[in-house]
């Protein structure tokens, strides 16, 4: 094969073009598989914050109606128990009995203070009373330092809610007014039994939904899902204490003029208030409470841990649509998620997972693509040496054939001993070359699988002597002294072997002795046989220069001898060894360079004992 690197750039190139597309491929395969993961965390995002805001909503909702459904009477510390509800601020009749608002000791603990403005613009707080009912409040169990506190949260509200303009606990304007929706002008009946929809409304309701779905988004349909149930549950509750308590404290609730409406959450600054108006004939009242933000919000976040462990709550001061995805219905406020904890997974993804197959894949075919082309080529190669080896190994015998049939067929040749020596010389030159076509032809035989397959049970000293005679003959015929040495240890070993293969593979260590030994001073081939751990070993071993580092690498390998090597070194095709060892381990046994160096090789052709 003259031009290999013509097959390597076409690989490489098929090679580069697969990877490509492959990579190109799993690079969309990885952003597509980024993507869905994105998109699942996204989605168990939404889920959480959905399911966190009905939470947060749920626990508020009973806060906020609960608030909302106080008589308005209970604003004040303390309330005369034989003046009827809607007397209450009419003025005071005689001596009368006073008992203590339940909200004198405070509410729960998420209010930190209670307020009402009076149509005065007057402030108090039914949690700081009066100079005159301290006493009394005292004698409730209501600490000194609880009233005092009251007290001082109800000075930084005023200063707060009004702007800091103070003048002896009245101000000039009441900022919560312009805040707060206006209440009923007449007392508003709630009705709680459910309001049967028509299969028209139930459409219409449904289409109304889909278009504001539409318009502005899931979040936004959530939104007035969580305010449409909150506004309900504070209807209901509103409506339970009006059709169920038909008296408060024991003081009958006859039917009266007194309006309002439900608690109205905002902020003022940093600070958290549920106000309302109340129209108590007709003279308006502002009532409310001071919310403990920081204890509330702490509150709320707990609820939701499991659900947004890194989430925060942040006031909600504007109306924005943009905001109802993540807003309260019950507060003003605005969740932040956060982000969820990173899921530690046990595995690859399934796309993932199909791309390392892939590629692993598609590498080792690669790999063992180059590894078999490298096999293909090499051989190509050897076989290209082979053949040129092969043509010159012909060359000269067959010139000498022509030569001296030429002289001899002529008469040319009139000398007797000189007739004799062409003779011996055609001889040997045809036994050569005979060798050389049994050696190729019994390659080829075991390249195709196939072998005599006869084997035979010998005795090692038979095996020695029927071959003998031949090795003796080509040694001679080099010049060379075949010496056979006797070993106690062989005496009676028998062998199964191929006698046939046994003696082509022995007569080519020979032959191999005598082309390479020829100019070593010492003339002589030693073949001894020995009996080694369980196996009978028969060694040929030559005086010559030995056999050099790099040609001790290639030397089992067939075709390993260029045209080159066969012109500069002694005859051969590079096959003997190569087939030496195929038909050494073709009958179970081995072929070995046991010594190399400067006193001489000595190969150990290993056979199988006879059990």
């Amino acid at each position: 094969m003259k031009r290999p690197w013509h097959i390597w750039i076409g690989f490489a190139v098929c090679v580069a073009v697969l990877l490509t597309a492959l990579g190109w491929i799993s690079s969309e395969a990885v952003r597509l598989d980024d993507a869905r993961m994105a998109a699942a965390r996204d989605a168990a995002l939404e889920e959480n914050v959905r399911l966190s805001l009905w939470r947060m909503d749920s626990y508020l909702a009973p806060l906020v109606a609960g608030e909302s459904t106080r008589p308005y009477f209970v604003y004040d510390a303390f309330m005369p128990v034989d003046r009827a509800y809607a007397r209450m601020f009419n003025p005071k009749m005689g001596s009368e009995t006073l008992i203590p608002s339940p909200l004198l000791a405070g509410g729960s603990a998420d209010v930190l203070l209670y307020f009402q403005y009076d149509p005065d613009g007057r402030i108090t707080s039914p949690q700081v009373p009066t100079r005159e009912n301290r006493a009394l409040a005292h004698s409730t169990g209501v600490s000194s330092e609880a009233i005092e506190l009251a007290e001082k949260r109800l000075q930084q509200f005023y200063i707060l809610a009004n702007d800091g303009y103070i003048v002896g606990y009245k101000s000039r304007r009441n900022p919560l007014t312009s805040m707060l929706p206006k209440p009923p002008s007449e007392p508003v009946q709630v009705v709680l039994a459910p309001v049967v929809q028509t299969p028209t409304q139930q459409y219409a309701n449904t289409q109304r939904r889909n278009d504001r779905q539409q318009k502005l988004g899931q979040g936004a349909v959530e939104f007035d899902e969580r305010n449409r149930a909150f506004n309900q549950l504070a209807n209901n509750s509103i409506g339970n204490f009006q059709l169920n308590n038909g008296d408060w404290n024991g003081m009958p609730l006859p039917a009266t003029d007194v309006t309002g409406t439900l608690m109205t959450p905002l902020w003022i600054d940093d600070q958290l208030v549920l106000a309302r108006r109340v129209l108590v004939r007709g003279q308006e009242y502002v009532q409310g409470c001071l919310l403990n933000w920081p204890e509330l919000e702490t509150t709320l976040l707990k609820s939701i841990d499991d659900l947004l462990p890194n989430a925060r709550l942040e006031p909600a001061k504007g109306n924005s649509q943009a905001d109802h995805s993540r807003r309260l219905a019950a507060l003003p406020a605005k969740l932040v998620p956060g982000k969820l904890p990173a899921v530690t997974t046990t595995g690859m993804s399934p796309i993932r997972f199909s791309l390392v197959v892939a590629w692993t894949c598609v590498l080792l075919a690669a790999a063992v693509v180059a590894v078999l082309l490298s096999g293909v080529v090499r051989l190509s190669e050897r076989r290209a040496s082979f053949v040129t080896a092969v043509t010159h190994e012909l060359r000269t015998p067959l010139t000498t054939f022509q030569m001296y049939t030429e002289m001899l067929a002529e008469g040319m040749v009139s000398d007797e001993d000189q007739r004799q020596g062409y003779i011996n010389t055609l001889r040997l030159e045809a036994a050569r070359l005979t060798h050389m076509v049994e050696n190729v032809l019994s390659y080829a035989r075991l390249e195709r699988g196939r072998s005599d397959g006869r084997m035979e049970t010998v005795p090692l000293g038979d095996l020695v002597q029927r071959i003998e005679t031949r090795l003796n003959d080509r040694a001679t015929a080099a010049g060379m002294k075949l010496v056979v040495e006797e070993d106690g240890q062989a005496d009676g070993v028998t062998v199964r072997t191929n006698v046939s293969a046994a003696e082509q593979v022995l007569f080519n260590l020979v032959d191999n002795a005598c082309k390479y030994a020829a100019t070593a001073d010492d003339k002589r081939i030693h073949l001894s046989a020995r009996s080694e751990n369980g196996t009978a070993q028969l060694i040929v071993r030559d005086h010559g220069p030995g056999i050099s580092t790099a040609e001790s690498k290639r030397l089992f390998q067939a075709f390993s001898k260029s045209a080159h090597d066969a012109a500069h070194t002694a005859p051969g095709v590079g096959l003997g060894l190569a087939l030496s060892r195929r038909l050494s381990r073709d009958m179970g046994g081995d072929l070995e360079l046991e010594q190399n160096g400067d006193t001489g090789a000595a190969f150990v052709f290993t056979l199988a004992k006879e059990a």
